[in-house]
């Protein structure tokens, strides 16, 4: 949405005393509103004699963010698009990638739901081996300390099934090719994403094909407590950041999110219904832990069927 001074022709409450409120905030865009803590701009917002005014400026462009929408594209478009630029990128696990006809697709945004153990951070470190060994850029943001080098050595070992010193180079140009990034609030994500949003369009030769964030729930989460319009802001904010990231340069974007109960004690992934229409795909996955045989299940494909399944082992 960029600039804030651009709402002021279509919003009566967005004027120029909005807008030099917000200025002596340091909040010159829709970003730098959206990490500011709102409590605090009410709170001082009460403080001037506008304070009424100012208040209803502050409820009206978290509204204008909430509703915020892509404009709509031709349905041919989107098919041509989808055939023409499109590509796959292989998780390296075969069963799977058969499932999603090919793998994880580039410019979408892909989602691992499932309880704890059952298997969506060993997928995200299978495939960010995969594409590293391959010469291709990952990045991957660590919110709980997860993100373990040792064992894509391990991945990249079993795969690779070379000689002792090509393994050795092997595994050191794929760790080369993956950035880990450790985020541990909603604020570091969202500036994460920006600094890699300006690489990506900023330097020559800069390329990434797979973006991992495990878990985005995390993340998210805290920020959702009670009736809270700036953390669900913040919450489409960055699923609209992802889209963008995966649509304008290809990406392939994983994220995970834990389960929690719903009603009658089953489980259901968490984040609720608005978070539900970000990811492009949702993956349910689990786990028999007598057999150790994973399972990924189609909850949501935009060209495949519902209710699709593939059992696989992490070795």
């Amino acid at each position: 949405m960029g600039a804030l001074k651009h709402l002021t022709e279509a919003y009566s409450t967005i004027d120029a005393s909005f807008i030099q409120f917000l200025a002596s905030h340091a909040i010159f865009s829709v970003e730098d509103f959206l990490v500011h803590d709102v409590h605090m701009l009410l709170a001082s917002a009460e403080q001037l004699p506008n304070s009424d005014k100012l208040k209803q400026g502050i409820n009206q462009l978290l509204s204008i963010i909430e509703t915020h929408h892509q404009p709509w594209i031709n349905g041919l478009v989107l098919l041509e698009d989808r055939v023409q630029n499109k590509h796959y990128i292989s998780t390296g696990c075969n069963s799977f990638d058969v499932l999603l006809q090919g793998g994880l697709c580039e410019g979408y945004v892909t989602e691992l739901v499932g309880p704890s153990s059952s298997g969506k951070t060993q997928i995200c470190f299978q495939v960010a081996s995969n594409v590293a060994m391959k010469s291709g850029g990952v990045v991957f943001l660590d919110s709980g300390n997860s993100f373990s080098p040792t064992r894509i050595k391990q991945i990249i070992t079993r795969v690779s099934g070379s000689v002792e010193n090509q393994v050795n180079a092997i595994v050191q140009q794929a760790m080369r090719n993956i950035e880990c990034h450790a985020v541990f609030d909603i604020y570091a994500l969202i500036d994460v994403l920006h600094q890699l949003k300006s690489k990506l369009e900023s330097q020559v030769g800069y390329e990434v094909r797979l973006i991992i964030i495990d878990s985005v729930s995390s993340l998210v989460a805290p920020i959702l407590g009670g009736n809270s319009a700036q953390g669900h802001a913040l919450m489409v904010s960055v699923g609209y950041l992802l889209k963008k990231l995966a649509d304008r340069h290809s990406i392939a974007v994983v994220v995970t999110n834990h389960m929690v109960s719903g009603e009658g004690g089953t489980l259901k992934p968490a984040l609720g219904e608005s978070w539900k229409n970000i990811p492009h795909v949702r993956l349910q996955f689990s786990r028999d832990h007598t057999t150790n045989i994973y399972c990924v299940y189609i909850l949501k494909h935009p060209y495949m069927a519902y209710g699709g399944s593939a059992n696989f082992v992490i070795p």
